[in-house]
């Protein structure tokens, strides 16, 4: 059998629905909301989401607000920079 999902991935369980380029959209979406990411206390790489814009470090339980599908949005790294706290 063939994969049904070679193009879009996780986007798959819509079906032949919406067209190629906003599953596309979808994908990479949520690829970056499962993804794991940088605790800011730790330093080590088990920040996951918990929910929309809570993200929490699951080895030192530290516990933060950021954006709905990364802990640090674009915005925030901008200011970050402003700041100097790289």
């Amino acid at each position: 059998m063939s994969r049904r999902t070679k193009k879009v991935g996780s986007s798959g369980k819509f079906g032949p629905r919406y067209g190629l380029s906003v599953k596309k959209q979808v994908r990479s979406l949520e690829g970056s909301k499962r993804a794991s990411y940088v605790c800011p206390k730790c330093s080590k790489k088990n920040v996951k989401r918990v929910a929309v814009g809570i993200w929490e470090c699951r080895s030192c339980a530290h516990k933060f607000a950021g954006g709905a599908y990364m802990p640090r949005t674009g915005k925030f790294s901008t200011l970050e920079n402003r700041l100097g706290r790289v």
